[in-house]
């Protein structure tokens, strides 16, 4: 293989995950016609063009997008066995993506993230916070925290916390006007704070079980929002029922201006998991904010 290779390959995926040659020229510090020059030796090296270039965006050609394919995850591994040797005795630097969904942030990250910056002074953290699944190695985190443990093959997991359920809360305000249901069916007489997933446009459903049966109610809403912390505030305001996950519930500064309805048909959520690339942990980047998250939420 070309000696160059491994530097024309990193350059290419820079530029696949930032879409330009500029934006690639910042993330390696480097000048746009140093990344311009290393791109057109691998398309010269591979004899196929890898990019469409238009005035607006770069795109992957079929051959561009086979070349991602086919030599990710290699250049993944590669750079982190690097960085494997960088790390001996060194303090842990470089930059550390994860991402989140706002439950996780608020539970799990919003409580220790500065402490974790203070202790790591020379690591960049980074904290995307969206309410899909992303596919690490693509789209560039070292990170991510997700409901349950089904992930894909080339991913290792660690369980944060265990099992718990989703409540639905309104406020004494609320239930004195509208009356407290006392079984599913006689929600559709109250008003639900609705919620809608930004990634897909597609509204939750609310789901409640009994006896291990999940069955999804139908019920008017008035309010819609795609952030926890409004549905909580709308709830706590009178504007309808809200479903607020229990360790939030306990978390929030004046727990009792909401009232738990229909406990006994609450549904459970899985455990929740750290989640990241296999051997990514071998980074001393990584691996020290993977044992600061569970000394912090395990104790």
């Amino acid at each position: 293989m070309h000696s160059s290779i491994y530097g024309y390959l990193t350059v290419f995926h820079a530029i696949a995950a930032e879409g330009s040659i500029a934006a690639a020229a910042r993330k390696l510090q480097v000048e746009p016609p140093s990344v311009s020059k290393a791109l057109k030796q691998l398309e010269a090296h591979i004899g196929l063009i890898l990019f469409n270039r238009t005035t607006r965006k770069m795109e992957l050609t079929e051959a561009g997008q086979r070349l991602v394919k086919n030599t990710q995850a290699a250049m993944q591994a590669l750079t982190l066995g690097v960085e494997s040797v960088q790390d001996l005795g060194e303090t842990p630097f470089g930059l550390v993506r994860i991402s989140l969904s706002r439950f996780a942030y608020r539970l799990i990250v919003q409580p220790h993230y500065a402490e974790f910056c203070r202790r790591y002074p020379h690591i960049q953290l980074e904290i995307s916070i969206y309410d899909g699944t992303i596919d690490l190695l693509k789209q560039g985190f070292d990170l991510a925290i997700r409901f349950g443990d089904k992930v894909e093959d080339n991913m290792v997991t660690r369980q944060l916390m265990p099992s718990f359920k989703e409540g639905l809360f309104a406020s004494p305000a609320y239930l004195a006007e509208f009356g407290t249901p006392k079984t599913p069916p006689d929600l559709k007489n109250h008003k639900l704070i609705g919620y809608r997933f930004i990634t897909t446009n597609r509204i939750l459903p609310l789901i409640l079980s009994d006896k291990g049966q999940d069955w999804v109610i139908e019920m008017p809403y008035q309010l819609m929002s795609n952030d926890i912390d409004a549905m909580t505030d709308a709830a706590q305001q009178g504007l309808g029922l809200a479903r607020i996950f229990e360790p939030i519930y306990r978390q929030l500064e004046k727990p009792n201006h909401l009232v738990p309805v229909l406990e006994k048909y609450w549904k459970s959520y899985p455990p929740v998991y750290l989640c990241y690339l296999q051997n990514s942990q071998k980074a001393k980047r990584i691996r020290v904010l993977i044992e600061f998250l569970l000394e912090k939420i395990q104790g």
